[in-house]
């Protein structure tokens, strides 16, 4: 009987010991890819009852998407009643059924937000394209001086976020949305970015960035870099005396913010986690002006555009939880050597095109663990609709992730849908 008992115990605790060391699982829900679908009771209970079934742990609900608007009655921005023709009834506050739902089946939730973009350039629709053009990224193309909402190739309208109206705007939304849902368990900022080495190239950032050196710009923007043809006739960037110093700054500004962020969700909410989004590809990703690395490590080392002082904008520290995009289709560093050029999609602000071994899931991963040098978890993400028609090598991405980070996203629940694949995820998790 005694040997029973201690049988029992043993076993207690080894599946207690596996269910307290469990990776994070994070299922992301999108505002408007999802928009009718969560407007619905029957509907969110639904899918949230799907995403527990197959092992997730964590929803992640998208609540300001890229047009600025917020999907809840706002003091600060428009609330967002319809979508593709879609109209929800704006007295359904589907955000608190969303949370009470995942919370009666012991899910975390986590509230995202778009941060610094206000517009969506295929419809014409947002903030920008209200009352606040002044907000938009204008970028330095080589056509010259281009406000984003002119560049329709983008899809997403990207404000300033230097711009010390921006910044107030955005922090009063963090600040509205922590305090009428204390319920979630963390906020989750996405975008918190530039649009690209092309921005932004408004005359406040050339004062702020003077400001920021101690010096007037001689010669604006060529002291950062300007646009030349090469021998075959094409135009490309040729980088200025201060263009590694305007890379530092923009990385200043990010982690300035970020801080600012920090502060109003601790400052409401001590127990609300604070965390962020990311891509995965952290050797170009200083083309948006960020650096997530730990403040301990030093790119400077390494790569060629950081300068000595570009570390000390890291903001690793700042972070309780924190997700990275190793969205590519390649799942191991052998996998980039046979580069299939078809299959490759690479949307995201400044992933380039070459054939280094971290543009795959395994090599991004590594490098992600590298750079944040275990000061936060890491949870690896995956881009469904890069596998679109290749279940098992999506299914070999998730375990790589698994393996290779602290944990696992996947945006986004309509990908799921769309392909049919709930077996293949639940496959992929339940097996690793």
């Amino acid at each position: 009987m005694k040997l029973l008992t201690i049988i029992l115990l043993i076993s207690l605790t080894i599946n207690t010991q596996s269910k307290s060391s469990e990776k994070p699982k994070l299922l992301w829900f999108d505002a408007t890819a999802n928009f009718e679908r969560l407007s619905y009771p029957d509907s969110i209970k639904f899918y949230l009852n799907k995403a527990k079934e197959i092992g997730f742990t964590d929803v992640v609900l998208d609540l300001k998407p890229i047009s600025g608007e917020v999907l809840y009655k706002s003091d600060f921005a428009p609330q967002m009643i319809e979508w593709n023709g879609f109209y929800r009834d704006e007295e359904f506050d589907f955000a608190n059924y969303f949370i009470s739902e995942a919370k009666k089946l012991g899910l975390k939730v986590y509230a995202s937000i778009n941060v610094f973009v206000a517009g969506h350039n295929f419809f014409d629709r947002g903030l920008v394209y209200q009352n606040k053009l002044h907000w938009q990224s204008i970028n330095y193309t080589d056509s010259g001086f281009v406000p984003i909402t002119k560049l329709k190739h983008k899809y997403s309208a990207m404000t300033n976020p230097a711009n010390p109206e921006v910044q107030h705007h955005e922090l009063n939304i963090i600040s509205e949305l922590v305090k009428k849902y204390p319920q979630f368990d963390g906020i989750l900022l996405d975008r918190v970015r530039y649009d690209g080495i092309e921005a932004d190239f408004s005359e406040l950032s050339r004062e702020l960035f003077e400001k920021y050196i101690n010096q007037k710009i001689e010669s604006y923007p060529d002291d950062i870099y300007k646009w030349t043809k090469n021998d075959k006739g094409e135009k490309v960037r040729i980088e200025g005396k201060l263009y590694k110093k305007w890379l530092e700054w923009r990385a200043f500004v990010i982690y300035d913010f970020m801080t600012k962020a920090r502060k109003v969700v601790k400052d409401i909410n001590p127990q609300m986690e604070f965390g962020v989004y990311t891509g995965a590809w952290y050797p170009v990703y200083y083309e948006v002006g960020v650096n997530w690395a730990s403040k301990k490590y030093d790119p400077s080392k390494e790569y060629d555009w950081a300068t000595p002082e570009y570390k000390n904008f890291g903001y690793a520290e700042l972070l309780d939880v924190y997700t990275t995009g190793c969205y590519f289709f390649e799942v191991t560093k052998d996998e980039v050597e046979k580069l299939n050029k078809e299959l490759i999609k690479r949307n995201e602000a400044g992933m380039g095109g070459t054939k280094d071994f971290w543009y795959s899931v395994e090599g991004s991963a590594e490098i992600a663990k590298k750079v944040m040098m275990d000061v936060v978890p890491v949870i690896g993400g995956l881009y469904v609709e890069q596998y679109k028609g290749h279940p098992e090598q999506f299914k070999r991405a998730v375990k790589m992730c698994l393996d290779k980070t602290d944990g696992l996203m996947i945006f986004d629940l309509v990908h799921i849908i769309n392909f049919g694949w709930w077996d293949v995820l639940e496959d992929a998790i339940k097996s690793y």
